[in-house]
């Protein structure tokens, strides 16, 4: 007869299972794992809730057209050049508008680049309602479709305006050459100073941003059957994490896919990522963009339920973008909801339109980034009268969970940060054309 002793099985059984558990219990937790998740009925109530005491409104000053003034004799012709993406243009469009009324001069319609980065060849007629726009111009400056024939044939002067920033820098260096040649082109500076511009070339380039800028009809109508059939009440979501934006950042990220890697890595050329204690104080200034991952912790941090409706505004090559859809299940997009061929013919421009489109007219928004689009729209929705807009925190995530908080507690202080943001209305318009006021 064979006796075997229970205690040695025990202990080879018992003993490795241990340590593995110890191993787990001990193993610092991801800050967003899922399954520290409370569930959303032991959550604040949704960010939407709560009630704001700081908003914006369009300025009485430019809106009532005080400023207009007896049209003068024009100094000369100012063509906007513009480049990159549809957003970047239309804000160099505006400033080059301000600019314009500011020497008084005629504008030309602007040049639209054509760029193979961004996969574009439509110009500003193919976007904007060009008669709409010069009528609703009207009066703040004055804008042709064509040149007199006497200088139609001849290429517009260039002058170099990337250092100039106020009113004094283009009196003073851009004027005389516009007096000399008659008809110039101008890229405004990305560092504008428009609080330093008079009043009237102010209430110019409001009224281009906010009120002349209407899509061409058969975008309009394309955006609208875009918007139709977006499952209602929805969000509209601006999720930047594209190689190209990843590798700018510099910021280096655990867990990707070697699909993710790679791609970034060819999109790096020259700019590596920080390391070290420089990438430790990059990440903690809110310099890394969110991971689709990061983004979903943080929708559900901020009550936001996981069965909203989201219509995801953003152009291709997201990456990671299962860490947002496995949380939140109904995500939409353009391309899975236009499939026909006049949609799959367009460009750059014209499919930022209408995301631009969607994203203005959508019940909720939210940006994990502060770009050119997100500004855009969270000042013409203001300009609508919309006020759910919020921009998720960056520096807040990164500073949260280099303290080491994880899981509910990280939650809590992401809501808080979160909560006073939207209950001050910060970041929610541009302060150039609207007035701050108490709700």
């Amino acid at each position: 007869m064979v006796i075997l002793s229970v205690k040695p099985l025990f202990m080879i059984l018992v003993v490795p299972l241990a340590l593995l558990l110890a191993v787990a219990l001990l193993s610092p937790p991801s800050p967003y794992s899922q399954s520290f998740l409370p569930s959303n009925s032991s959550l604040k109530p949704s960010i939407w809730t709560v009630r704001r005491i700081i908003g914006w409104r369009p300025c009485k000053w430019w809106q009532l057209g005080d400023l207009t003034v007896a049209e003068l004799k024009s100094n000369g012709y100012i063509r906007v050049d513009c480049y990159g993406g549809l957003n970047q243009m239309r804000r160099d469009l505006c400033d080059g508008v301000g600019i314009a009324r500011l020497l008084n001069a005629t504008l030309v319609l602007p040049k639209f680049e054509v760029a193979a980065y961004w996969n574009e060849s439509s110009g500003f007629a193919d976007v904007f309602d060009v008669e709409y726009f010069i009528h609703q111009m009207n009066g703040f400056i004055k804008v042709v479709k064509e040149l007199p024939s006497e200088i139609a044939s001849q290429e517009p002067f260039q002058v170099d305006c990337s250092k100039r920033k106020g009113q004094f820098d283009y009196i003073e260096s851009v004027l005389p050459s516009l007096l000399e040649h008659h008809y110039i082109s101008i890229t405004p500076a990305m560092s504008q100073r428009r609080d330093r511009y008079p009043q009237n070339a102010k209430a110019a380039l409001c009224q281009a941003c906010y009120n002349a800028l209407r899509l061409t009809g058969s975008l309009e109508k394309k955006a609208s059957e875009l918007l139709e059939a977006i499952p209602k009440p929805f969000l509209s979501l601006h999720l930047r994490f594209e190689p190209d934006m990843v590798a700018y950042s510099q910021c280096q990220y655990s867990g990707l896919s070697s699909a993710s890697i790679k791609a970034i890595e060819a999109a790096q050329g020259d700019r590596k990522p920080w390391t070290g204690e420089l990438a430790r104080i990059w990440r903690k200034r809110g310099k890394c963009p969110l991971t689709p991952n990061e983004t979903a912790f943080i929708l559900q941090s901020l009550s936001i339920p996981t069965n909203t409706n989201i219509y995801l505004a953003a152009g291709d090559g997201l990456m990671e973008i299962e860490g947002l859809t496995s949380v939140y299940t109904n995500v939409v997009t353009k391309s899975g909801l236009l499939t026909g061929e006049d949609f799959t013919s367009m460009h750059g421009n014209t499919k930022a339109a209408l995301d631009y489109y969607v994203s203005i007219n959508s019940d909720s928004y939210v940006a994990t980034y502060f770009g050119n689009m997100d500004k855009m729209v969270a000042a013409m929705r203001v300009f609508k009268g919309l006020y759910k807009t919020l921009f998720l925190s960056r520096r807040a995530f990164a500073d949260f969970t280099s303290q080491g908080l994880r899981g509910r507690d990280l939650m809590q202080a992401l809501w808080k940060a979160h909560r006073d943001d939207y209950v001050l209305g910060r970041g929610s318009a541009l302060p150039d054309c609207f007035c701050e006021v108490k709700l």
